[in-house]
């Protein structure tokens, strides 16, 4: 997945968050350059999804200053304009030296997407890698080697306007699902959207389900990811359809605004800063933006999405943050792989996880920002499940996922039709 975030920060100087996330664990906009001034003895070219151009701007400037013969030029564009128009430039032979990679199989930029075609240097003999948790690992690249980067664990949670939530007489903050839809009835009453959902901007689409499916789908079988790889489950076999039950309950409950398949990112981002909704379910990169459109920036707050029916059983969705690669086309292999080997480093791992609201995938020592604290239990626990798109087996599915929560929501397709459609893509080779 996970994906791309573009909010007033990005257009103003993205995010995310996500997809990733979880996700498992997303965005749009317009391009543009920078990130490293002309000159020096060896040129290396970058291109990153716009969410994060401030992060790599400063890093960049960073490792210039340590490196001053290399100069690394920046390019930025959305998730979604990288994942077509990137992917056609790789499939071309052109290719940046340094390019942004998803973890896991959710799309065509996907690391095992990538890796297999020969467009990706392996980057297995880097001394970070063995600091990248072993559960994680498998995420970065095929066949026990390691062809990307990742900084972080993006979590999927709730994103809300606290002055909102006080005027709604919303005192205590949910940590069970009822306790959630208990919370959503009170906004509703208070004249306020509860949930704002942008369902036109497709990456959007899939991050209440993956919130939802850690308590439904996976609470029933918590290796439903290698079952369905295994073939001993299936979206229609399995409690899939509880987390699109969920989905439409919510909807149903009057509880989203009003045409979400005709509500934007931005314009769902714009809900929630201004008061008009009282919260949204987004990837903590995507927090930049809330904040920035917010009058009050203090208004703005996070907590996990209480899926569960249970505080004490709660577990949530992060995914593996959108990371960077080295193409294996590139004639300046010793550079890249230079600059790689110093982002593997704490500090700058710290630097990346900071920018993007996310949990570094490796201890930093560095505190967490207070709107990504309350998440930060979960990854460490264990009780983090990765963004689903994730541990598919093609890139495939994500698309078909996509617009079949918009068919949903326009009345055009059931459950049972979703899943098997989500089916015949999982199954094509």
């Amino acid at each position: 997945m996970l994906k791309g975030f573009t909010v007033r920060r990005a257009c103003a100087m993205l995010a995310l968050i996500a997809l990733v996330v979880a996700v498992g664990a997303c965005g749009s906009g317009t391009s543009d350059n920078s990130g490293g001034a002309s000159g020096g003895k060896t040129t290396l070219t970058l291109k990153a999804i716009t969410d994060n151009r401030q992060t790599w701007q400063e890093l960049i400037a960073s490792y210039k200053k340590a490196n001053p013969d290399v100069t690394i030029k920046g390019s930025y564009a959305p998730t979604d304009q990288l994942q077509t128009a990137l992917r056609a430039q790789l499939g071309a032979g052109g290719a940046p030296d340094l390019f942004v990679v998803w973890p896991g199989n959710g799309s065509a930029m996907s690391v095992k997407q990538l890796a297999p075609s020969g467009l990706l240097a392996d980057l297995s003999d880097q001394g970070w890698v063995k600091s990248i948790p072993g559960n994680t690992r498998p995420l970065l690249g095929v066949d026990d080697k390691t062809y990307m980067w990742s900084p972080s664990t993006t979590p999927i949670g709730v994103i809300y306007n606290k002055q909102v939530y006080k005027d709604a007489g919303i005192d205590t903050l949910p940590k069970t699902y009822d306790e959630f839809l208990a919370a959503c009835e009170k906004l509703k009453k208070a004249g306020k959207i509860p949930i704002a959902l942008g369902l036109q901007t497709p990456w959007v689409t899939q991050l209440i389900p993956y919130a939802i499916a850690p308590a439904t789908a996976f609470a029933d079988d918590p290796r439903l990811a290698q079952d369905m790889l295994d073939g001993k489950k299936s979206f229609t076999n399995s409690k899939w359809d509880e987390v699109y039950k969920r989905y439409v309950d919510i909807e149903k409950r009057g509880y989203f605004n009003p045409n979400p398949n005709g509500t934007t990112f931005e314009q769902q981002t714009e809900m929630v800063a201004n008061g008009k909704a009282g919260m949204s379910i987004q990837v903590t990169g995507t927090q930049p933006g809330y904040v920035d459109a917010a009058k009050n920036p203090d208004q703005i707050g996070t907590y996990p999405f209480p899926a569960s029916d249970k505080a004490d059983d709660l577990e949530i969705a992060a995914g593996i943050s959108a990371g960077l690669g080295v193409s294996s086309k590139t004639t300046k292999m010793d550079a890249a792989k230079a600059f790689m080997k110093w982002l593997g480093e704490p500090q700058q791992m710290a630097v990346f996880a900071k920018g993007g609201y996310a949990v570094p995938l490796v201890s930093t020592g560095k505190k967490l920002d207070p709107l990504v604290q309350p998440f930060a239990s979960f990854v460490k626990d264990g009780k983090a499940v990765p963004f689903m798109d994730q541990e598919w087996p093609n890139a495939k599915v994500q698309p078909v996922h996509f617009a079949g929560i918009q068919e949903l929501f326009a009345n055009k397709t059931t459950i049972p039709q979703l899943l098997k459609s989500m089916d015949d893509a999982y199954n094509q080779k």
